[in-house]
């Protein structure tokens, strides 16, 4: 996201009202930034793959309908992992062909709904791969279906997103005793297993770690397709995950980078004898994003000036939990919604929510903000409107996208914000005397 597109975009928010008293945070998506992603994409695989590549669009990221039919239309399928986030990419109008199930845990109805809707199917495990067996006792599948395995290549800076530790609870740990050997044989056995796949990557995991997996995974493909006398293995999916630069404006490491760095760790890969599937979601988003808050009150403790403001856990609940895995920045506008200017002061970001730690940013320095001051939390694209936490039942943001036209911002919904009435629905307003006698 362009600084001066994003100044103009908070300026436009405040002067057309999406941020105000009433509505004291906002989200907003730049649908240019967003587009310009996924041309790099398309175009850094395209440069170094032969065989055909289908990316897909780690749902979770953002499972906001507009979204999806946003990539959608630029040639972005959609990885989904639970019944609603498969029922989310159908809203969009996401083709079966271009969507992807991966989950741990899936039910035999979510595997019976994917094999009728003719869903490519990632199995976690040799258990699942025994049910699709019931499943598909009378007659083959309609779409490709294949096997997640963990490379076991070791873990990032952030434990709980590390997805190819010895211990992962994702895929068939390929390097546990007699693992290998299983999966050869679950493929020699099932000639309609036709895909492997893995993901060793996310934020705070290195490139060469992310690479390293996907090397891993394809010496797998060719075992098992010299085992078989034949390319039965035509596709391998490697995932996503990779990290985004939360420390400055600039979008590294890029896809470009990423892309030719797994051609030298695999070259076999991209000669042209293997498809490829892609499931990349943070770095797709999260640099075209950003969150706006209005400063309710400004005060000190300690000596320290806190800004209070209505974006906090609710919106950053990994950064309120977590702030050392995922400091965000923080830019800084006046009343409206111009630049702060000024000297910078050591400051505390405060949310809304009734705990003391709830910060969006602590001891920053930023220009002093007021009482009626902006906060734009930036890089918060990709999962910041997808985890909201209902702390003090404080309602989602409303999520706008924007588009710079002849001078002029045009901002288009994405999702309306929760009204109370919401709220009280969804805390079983319905049902207020249920436990009444």
């Amino acid at each position: 996201m362009g600084v001066d597109r994003r100044d103009q975009a908070v300026r436009a928010a405040v002067e057309q009202g999406l941020l105000s008293e009433e509505q004291p945070v906002a989200a907003l998506l730049d649908v240019a930034g967003v587009r310009a992603g996924a041309a790099a994409l398309r175009a850094a695989f395209a440069e170094v793959a032969e065989g055909p590549v289908l990316h897909t669009f780690a749902v979770k990221a953002a499972p906001l309908v507009p979204v999806l039919a946003l990539l959608d239309a630029e040639g972005i399928g959609a990885e989904v992992a639970s019944p609603g986030e498969l029922a989310l990419a159908r809203a969009a109008g996401t083709p079966p062909a271009r969507t992807v199930l991966d989950s741990p845990a899936k039910t035999r109805a979510e595997l019976r709904e994917a094999l009728a809707l003719g869903i490519a199917v990632n199995a976690d495990n040799l258990q699942e791969l025994d049910r699709l067996d019931e499943l598909l006792a009378d007659g083959p599948a309609a779409a490709p279906l294949g096997l997640r395995v963990n490379a076991q290549v070791g873990g990032g800076a952030i434990g709980a997103l590390s997805t190819a530790t010895s211990t992962s609870k994702f895929g068939v740990a390929l390097r546990d005793e007699g693992a290998r050997e299983r999966v050869v044989r679950a493929f020699l056995d099932r000639p309609w297993l036709t895909r492997l796949h893995t993901h060793s990557g996310s934020q705070g995991v290195p490139l060469a770690l992310m690479a390293q997996g996907v090397g891993a995974v394809y010496e797998l493909a060719e075992e098992i397709n010299a085992a078989a006398g034949r390319q039965q293995v035509d596709t391998v999916d490697i995932g996503g995950g990779l990290p985004v630069n939360f420390a400055s404006d600039e979008q590294t490491p890029t896809f470009a980078e990423y892309a030719r760095l797994l051609k030298q760790e695999a070259p076999g890969l991209f000669d042209g004898r293997y498809g490829l599937v892609t499931e990349f979601g943070r770095s797709l988003l999260a640099k075209h994003g950003l969150i706006l808050a209005r400063v309710e009150y400004a005060k000190s403790a300690g000596s320290r000036p806190i800004a209070v403001c209505h974006a906090g856990v609710q919106v950053a609940v990994r950064t309120v939990y977590d702030p050392l895995s995922w400091p965000l920045r923080i830019a800084a506008y006046d009343a409206e919604g111009r630049p702060r200017t000024g000297p910078d002061v050591r400051q505390d970001i405060a949310g809304p929510a009734c705990f003391a730690g709830d910060l969006l940013a602590e001891d920053r320095p930023l220009p002093l903000l007021a009482p009626g001051d902006v906060v734009a939390a930036l890089d918060t694209g990709a999962y910041y409107y997808s985890s909201h936490y209902g702390y003090n039942s404080l309602p989602r943001p409303g999520v706008h996208g924007y588009a710079a036209e002849g001078g002029r911002v045009r901002f288009t919904t994405v999702r309306t914000a929760q009204s109370a009435e919401e709220i009280v629905a969804e805390s079983g307003g319905a049902h207020a005397r249920a436990l009444l006698p």
